[in-house]
């Protein structure tokens, strides 16, 4: 049968055997009036008074934003809150482009982000965790991390978080907290909250809020400066808008949060010898450091030793900034560098991602269809294919004619399970 695969931004059909099997969340249809319903939302919160009641004239108000890597509809969202807000002069709005670690965003990404006249009418400026001066210490959180957020967004009179809930392989889910902690924070912050024992701990997984050590940081890092609303959206797999959640960020999130679990998780009676998984196409495949979150998701359902097939375009390379790449050349095999990055010695910004990709590959093979080299992929101990129908075709001969097949289309929008092991 043929699937059409998420995959850059025009995605891309193959076909597999009749067999295999679909793995899918449930369809929600986007809602017919977007912005009807955002202003509702802003003006029947969860958990707070409505957005323009709590905000005055005179204040300054911070608007937080999830980067270039997530594809949360900022071009719609922020416009909305301006307009919302209109009582508050231009000039009194800072947006904060949640990066993270990541790279900053140039003008012309910020552009199709926002859009021109938000761009052109509202200071915009990228986190930049990496300079102090840019940051306010704000204590020593429960979990041990110094604690570093942006200056711009603590000293704002009015804080306003957005973001895109879904689910994530190591917080449980997106948005929300994840806003403030990683999006705003310093480096130093983000190294701890990514520490391997954070990140290797069993309960930092797909799907699950209670007990995650990576949820929980993030949760208490937020309210050490909580931001004073929250407005988030959840996405279909066309990345349609299917529903807000705004209010209190915590209150709100969870909400939202238990929404994404009702139609994401997908159970399966077993694991499978093969699984065919995306990361969801554009913005999120655009390159291999994000594609680990594919990689993660199709690790819940594929058997020990059996082969993760990841379709990702990487138009954006390993990518060449931060050190992901860099850290995956420092040894020879997954089960060296899970060791090299458990020794409390090792300490290096993005080591998280290549600590996760480790784990899903001492478990399975792990084969990348994607625009990047040969050696690109290799030297990032994956192996490169180029038809995905003839390595399904290759590796059921290895596993026999009766190998069992996943395809999960739209990658980690799915959280994948095998019954007995959910979360309750």
């Amino acid at each position: 049968m043929e699937v059409n695969l998420s995959y850059g931004k025009d995605g891309l059909n193959v076909e597999v055997p009749d067999d295999a099997v679909l793995i899918t969340p449930k369809h929600i249809p986007g809602l017919d009036d977007e912005k009807g319903k955002a202003i509702e939302s802003l003006r029947h919160p969860i958990g707070t008074p409505s957005l323009r009641e709590m905000v005055q004239p005179t204040d300054t108000v911070s608007i937080v934003i999830s980067d270039i890597t997530r594809p949360t509809p900022n071009h719609k969202m922020v416009p909305w809150l301006l307009e919302e807000l209109s009582h508050v002069p231009r000039e009194n709005f800072i947006i904060i482009n949640g990066t993270g670690s990541h790279r900053d965003n140039t003008r012309e990404e910020l552009i199709q982000m926002l859009g021109q006249d938000v761009v052109d009418s509202v200071r915009v400026i990228n986190n930049n965790a990496f300079d102090k001066d840019t940051q306010v210490y704000l204590g020593r959180s429960s979990y041990g991390a110094e604690v570093y957020l942006n200056k711009a967004y603590v000293q704002s009179d009015f804080k306003i978080v957005t973001g895109f809930i879904e689910p994530h392989f190591f917080a449980g889910f997106s948005g929300g907290p994840k806003g403030i902690m990683p999006g705003i924070a310093g480096i130093d912050t983000i190294m701890h909250f990514h520490n391997a024992k954070m990140i290797g701990h069993p309960n930092s997984t797909w799907g699950l809020i209670e007990g995650n050590l990576v949820q929980g940081e993030a949760t208490e890092i937020t309210q050490m400066c909580k931001p004073d609303f929250m407005f988030n959206v959840t996405l279909n797999g066309e990345k349609e808008i299917t529903e807000y959640f705004s209010g209190d960020v915590i209150q709100a999130h969870r909400q939202g949060s238990e929404y994404v679990r009702e139609h994401a998780m997908a159970g399966c009676d077993d694991r499978f010898d093969i699984v065919l998984t995306t990361n969801s196409g554009y913005p999120l495949d655009q390159n291999l450091y994000q594609a680990v979150k594919g990689m993660s998701a199709a690790h819940k359902i594929v058997k020990e030793d059996g082969a993760i097939l990841c379709a990702v375009e990487c138009s954006d390379g390993i990518p060449d900034h931060g050190n992901y790449g860099e850290i995956l050349q420092l040894c020879q095999t997954p089960q060296e560098l899970l060791d090299k990055i458990n020794d409390p010695a090792f300490s290096k910004f993005d080591q998280w991602q290549a600590q996760k990709q480790a784990m899903v590959q001492v478990w399975a093979d792990v084969y990348v269809y994607s625009s990047l080299t040969d050696d690109d992929v290799k030297r990032a101990m994956l192996e490169p294919i180029h038809n995905i129908e003839e390595t399904i075709a290759r590796l059921k001969q290895k596993y026999g004619p009766d190998a069992s097949i996943a395809v999960m289309p739209l990658g980690p929008l799915t959280i994948p399970y095998v019954n007995e092991t959910i979360h309750k």
